[in-house]
C-alpha cells in the first residue's frame, strides 16, 4: 500500500537529487506496469515539468534514433549491454545525454566501465524496491563507483543489520538492508500477519537484501536473503561470484546459484553466457575463479548457456534456474 505522500515524497527528492529540470527530456522505453517505469521515471518527470519521449517496447533501433533528443535515458541493464553491442553506439550519438540511470537489477561493474569508456559517461547505479521505491543513488556530482548503489537518499535512514537480530553490523560486514523513511509504504494489502513479520518494531522495513557498507558510505548490495548459498557451513554470496566470472573477457552474463550436494549440504553453479564471437570453456572459467575465490565459493558446476531466464525488467530469475539446476549433483 503506497500513499500519495510515500510516492510524492521519493518524485521530490530524485528530481532534486538528480537534478531534473523543466529543460529535461527523458528517453522512456520502459514497462509502466512496473515501479521503475511509472513511478520513477514518469512522477520524477511530472515532478520537474519535464517531457518524455515513451516507447512502447524497447526497439534498440529507435533508441539510437531519439538519443540525440533526448537529456536523460532510464534504463534496466540490459538496455545498456544492447547499447553496447551496437557499432554505431558513439560518445557522439550520447553527447546531449546529461545522465544515464540504472536499475531494476544489478549492473555488471564490467558494463560500467565499458560504457563509460565507450561514451565518458558515468552509468549512474541506484537501489529501490516497489514497497518503497528508491531508497539509495550513487551521486550525480561525484564518484560514482561500479558495482555500488551509492548511500542513502536524503531523508532516508537505511542501516545494515543482522537479519536474526537486527543489530547494526560493523562496516564492511554482510547484512540485510532495513531502511526507514517517507518514502516506505504503508503494509501489505488485507496481510496484517506479513506486514508486521517484515517490520521492525523501531519501523523499519526489512528489505531482504544483503549488502555491505563500504568505508566511503557506499553500499555494495551481495543479493537476496534467499539467494545466499550455505556451502559446507560457509556463506557464499552469489554477487561476489558472479563479479569475478563476469571479469572474465567473452563472459556476457553469469548467474550464481546454490544446488543440493550430498556433502556440502548445497555447492556453487554458475550459469555462464558468452559474448558473441566468443567461445568459454568450463576449464578457463573455473581457473580464473580459482585465482580469485576462496575453495568453498568457487564454481562446483560451471555450465556454458545459451541465455538466461530473465523477466520483463531484465532481472535474472533464479528460481528458475534452481529448478533447473537441482538434481546436477545427484
Amino acid at each position: 500500500m503506497l500513499s500519495h505522500a510515500n510516492l510524492a515524497s521519493n518524485a521530490r527528492t530524485l528530481k532534486d537529487f538528480w537534478c531534473f529540470t523543466s529543460e529535461d527530456r527523458l528517453l522512456h522505453a520502459l514497462p509502466i506496469f512496473h515501479t521503475h517505469g511509472l513511478f520513477v521515471a514518469t512522477n520524477t518527470i511530472a515532478a520537474a515539468g519535464a517531457s518524455m519521449l515513451l516507447l512502447p517496447v524497447f526497439d534498440i533501433r529507435e533508441i539510437m534514433r531519439l538519443l540525440p533528443r533526448a537529456t536523460v535515458m532510464m534504463g534496466v541493464p540490459t538496455f545498456y549491454t544492447r547499447l553496447l553491442a551496437q557499432p554505431d553506439f558513439t560518445a557522439d550519438v550520447a553527447k546531449n545525454i546529461r545522465l544515464f540511470i540504472s536499475g531494476s537489477a544489478p549492473l555488471a561493474a564490467t558494463t560500467h566501465r565499458e560504457f563509460s569508456a565507450r561514451t565518458g559517461h558515468a552509468i549512474l547505479e541506484r537501489y529501490g524496491m516497489t514497497e518503497t521505491g528508491m531508497n539509495t543513488s550513487n551521486p550525480y556530482e561525484g564518484e560514482r563507483i561500479a558495482g555500488s548503489v551509492g548511500r542513502p537518499l536524503p531523508g532516508i535512514d537505511i542501516r545494515i543489520a543482522d537479519p536474526a537480530s537486527g543489530e547494526e553490523v560493523r562496516p564492511g560486514d554482510v547484512g540485510q538492508i532495513e531502511i526507514k523513511g517517507p518514502n516506505v509504504f504503508k503494509g501489505y494489502w488485507r496481510s496484517p500477519e506479513k506486514t508486521a513479520a517484515e517490520f521492525r518494531p523501531d519501523g523499519f522495513f526489512m528489505s531482504g537484501d544483503l549488502a555491505f557498507q563500504d568505508d566511503k558510505g557506499y553500499i555494495h548490495i551481495v543479493g537476496r536473503n534467499k539467494d545466499l548459498i550455505i556451502s559446507g557451513g560457509f556463506n557464499v554470496y552469489p554477487a561476489e561470484v558472479e563479479g569475478v566470472i563476469e571479469e572474465i573477457e567473452g563472459v556476457a552474463q553469469c548467474a550464481v546459484i546454490g544446488a543440493p550436494h550430498a556433502d556440502f549440504g548445497e555447492a556453487v553453479v554458475a550459469v555462464v553466457v558468452s559474448r558473441p564471437g566468443f567461445s568459454l570453456s568450463e576449464e578457463r572459467i573455473a581457473q580464473a575463479a580459482a585465482e580469485k575465490l576462496a575453495n568453498y565459493k568457487r564454481p562446483k558446476r560451471i555450465v556454458i548457456a545459451g541465455e538466461l531466464p530473465l523477466n520483463n525488467m531484465g532481472k535474472v530469475q533464479k528460481n528458475i534456474l534452481r529448478e533447473r539446476y537441482r538434481c546436477t549433483f545427484e
